[in-house]
């Protein structure tokens, strides 16, 4: 059993944390673009969050084009910190997608038995599944790269809005999106130019129990 932790691991962890508890969520952007080279950066990054088989059936469609935010805003319902950030992210969930690909998703060191067989196995446990079932799953997993995609954002100096309110079929009319998918959350992002409210989080005694 380990009883001590290295100045390393106390480094990351002392990162990760000051993230966790700096970050807010911003309305109000500078003008400033981000760097695309950063943005892929992050998504990369975002991407190293786990899924179940490794499916990965997170997608991501970052919108910079400032005629496209103003229609994403309407689709949100207005949200202006759309068109305020420099860029807003629309990550969707596509399990269709994540089939086809499936054998990509199998990890390369892996017997080509084994990867075969683990194809086989991932495409019969979902073979009796609806669409949406299938995707309801998806965007579940999907939802553990956005957690990703947050603090690695503010780790990195930026900072980000995610927003649930907006009329999904209206999203994916206008971005070119199949039906099927799924959309757990748009994120506006950029610098800040605002500090945003306090965070306010319930004490962990009301969260956590240990047995």
């Amino acid at each position: 059993m380990r009883t001590n932790v290295s100045s390393i691991e106390t480094t990351v962890i002392g990162h990760a944390a000051e993230a966790a508890e700096r970050r807010r969520s911003v309305r109000q952007y500078e003008s400033t673009a981000i760097l695309d080279s950063d943005l892929r950066e992050l998504l990369r990054l975002a991407g190293r969050a786990p899924s179940a088989y490794n499916v990965q059936p997170w997608r991501f469609v970052v919108v910079q084009d400032a005629e496209l935010k103003a229609q994403l805003s309407a689709a949100a319902y207005g949200q202006q910190q759309i068109v305020r950030a420099p860029a807003t992210i629309v990550m969707y969930s596509d399990m269709e997608s994540a089939l086809e690909r499936m054998p990509d998703s199998m990890h390369p060191d892996m017997p080509q038995e084994k990867r075969d067989a683990g194809v086989e196995s991932f495409r019969a446990q979902f073979a009796s599944q609806t669409v949406e079932e299938r995707e309801n799953w998806g965007n579940a997993q999907s939802n553990i790269a956005l957690g990703y995609l947050l603090l690695l954002a503010e780790s990195m100096g930026l900072a980000t809005s995610p927003m649930l309110g907006f009329e999904p079929e209206k999203v994916k009319a206008l971005l070119g999106l199949p039906a099927h998918v799924r959309i757990p959350a748009l994120i506006s992002i950029g610098y800040a130019a605002e500090e945003g409210f306090r965070p306010h989080r319930l004490p962990v005694e009301t969260l956590v129990e240990f047995r």
